[in-house]
């Protein structure tokens, strides 16, 4: 049922922008493309927010030569995430206390899986990011955790090199999220949408 695969679309994006900005929040380290996405907005001295939805977009223009088709749920993610992180920043104060910022990791970390399990689940479209992965695998045929590694590896770089925030999160983020998807992304897989989902999850292992 559409009505309630797009349900599950949404409330998995506004999840994800939420985990972005516990991590952020926490400030002991971020995943990957959030490392990228805050150094630029360092460096830019755009809002974090609008920077993961520019970079969404801008993103989607490799997908020509991959020939990666967008859905619906590729152009919900660009226009939601950015936009909720942004607002749940403005909502969460910075945090002093070393407990909570740990708190607030976890929670980031864990959440973020969930969210990624239940809006690719849904199967309305990839992600920009997502379908970068999925597109390299079509078209190189390499082994899907060398090509995974390989463009986490390279936003994680420069992101760093621009300032953005590495830590024990990036660690903990890299470490615990293909086995947190092995068992998120089951649960919230619909049939329709079970192919790309299905490629996301061993890429994730």
């Amino acid at each position: 049922m559409f009505l309630r695969r797009f349900t599950q679309l949404q409330l998995g994006l506004f999840l994800y922008g939420l985990s972005i900005a516990l991590m952020v929040r926490a400030e002991l380290g971020l995943n990957p493309w959030s490392v990228f996405h805050q150094g630029l907005s360092d460096v830019t001295g755009v809002s974090m927010g609008l920077v993961v939805n520019g970079v969404g977009l801008l993103v989607l223009l490799l997908w020509i030569p991959l020939r990666q088709k967008p859905g619906i749920g590729t152009i919900c993610n660009v226009l939601l995430i950015g936009t909720v992180a942004d607002l749940c920043l403005r909502v969460l104060p910075p945090l002093d206390a070393l407990w909570l910022r740990s708190v607030f990791l976890i929670a980031g970390v864990l959440l973020n899986a969930v969210a990624t399990g239940a809006y690719i689940g849904a199967g309305l479209g990839p992600g920009p990011r997502d379908g970068i992965t999925t597109g390299l695998l079509r078209v190189t045929r390499w082994e899907v955790r060398w090509v995974r590694t390989g463009v986490e590896a390279t936003v994680l770089a420069l992101g760093w090199l621009m300032g953005g925030t590495v830590g024990v999160g990036t660690v903990l983020f890299v470490a615990t999220t293909g086995p947190l998807l092995q068992i998120f992304l089951p649960m919230f897989t619909r049939p329709e949408g079970s192919g790309p989902a299905s490629r996301l999850a061993r890429a994730s292992s």
